[in-house]
């Protein structure tokens, strides 16, 4: 990904508010399975003979930009890709816990001073260290300090945790979030997770609008270039804020095509009812790859 276009447009977006008021980088980072045809992409290895590539994305959610991208085979785990991430202490890294290697959390992350919230898993066994009042109005289960137990699981990561137990009202759903930060308040380590889901909705985004659902070559090279253009594709139209262009940005990459070799001024090019009316809505289909 050129550097350029995407330091132009983290700078668009470095001085926005973050909902929860923090002025820290948040990061959320998670990954994407697209499928493909084994048969005629025979390097795509996946999992029960099936054919697929991941785009593993790191997401700098002030502005929704892909600030680090990893491409890989579809059989890649995705607690693979925790050391590639490049860290930045103080800053804060969302999770889902498929992500959940405590020797890669420890070394990573801990030791970069650097925050993360994940998901705790099912059987992570531990002792309570300190437990802390909480708001059950708010959701609020429980929140505590606590250290993991097992031989193994205190080598991997040999520093306390702070568990925070939080229930959704309207899906009756209770969560277990990791983190190894214990400043912010008990909610704001919930909310934060829940932020995460930008970037669920830049994949899908990615997907229905860039128009990758048929590629135009075969081989890992031209499938990955064609990932590469269509997220340099993303990070110009991003750029919108800087010509303060108001239209949505599904409308400016439909219109794409149509405006590159216009000469008039780009305000008002989407000034013009006439032309915003022309542009063709998203094809809901694209949602499906190949």
């Amino acid at each position: 990904m050129p550097k350029s276009t995407l330091a132009e447009a983290k700078s668009l977006y470095i001085k926005d508010n973050f909902r929860l008021g923090l002025d820290e980088m948040v990061y959320a980072f998670n990954s994407s399975t697209i499928e493909l045809c084994l048969k005629l992409c025979h390097w795509a290895k996946s999992h029960y003979g099936r054919g697929a590539m991941k785009m593993h994305v790191l997401m700098d959610l002030r502005g929704s930009i892909p600030s680090f991208v990893k491409l890989t085979e579809g059989n890649v785990h995705d607690s693979q890709m925790i050391e590639a991430i490049p860290v930045e202490a103080g800053s804060y890294y969302l999770m889902d816990k498929g992500y959940v290697d405590l020797k890669s959390l420890y070394n990573h992350f801990q030791q970069n001073n650097a925050f993360c919230v994940t998901r705790a898993e099912d059987n992570m066994a531990y002792e309570v260290i300190e437990s802390r009042e909480v708001d059950a109005n708010a959701g609020l289960i429980s929140d505590e300090t606590v250290r993991l137990t097992g031989y193994m699981r205190v080598r991997k990561y040999p520093d306390n945790l702070r568990l925070v137990v939080y229930e959704d009202f309207a899906a009756g759903v209770f969560y277990r979030f990791l983190s190894n930060n214990f400043t912010l308040e008990a909610l704001t380590i919930a909310e934060l997770y829940r932020e995460r889901w930008q970037i669920e909705l830049f994949f899908k985004w990615i997907k229905q609008h860039l128009h990758i659902n048929t590629f135009y070559g075969t081989s890992q090279n031209a499938v990955y270039t064609q990932i590469w253009i269509a997220i340099c594709d993303y990070l110009l139209i991003i750029a919108k804020k800087r010509f303060y262009i108001e239209e949505s940005l599904h409308t400016i990459s439909n219109s794409i095509g149509t405006i590159l070799f216009k000469r008039e001024d780009i305000h008002t090019i989407y000034s013009n009812t006439n032309f915003i009316n022309s542009v063709p809505e998203p094809d809901s289909a694209q949602l499906a790859l190949w």
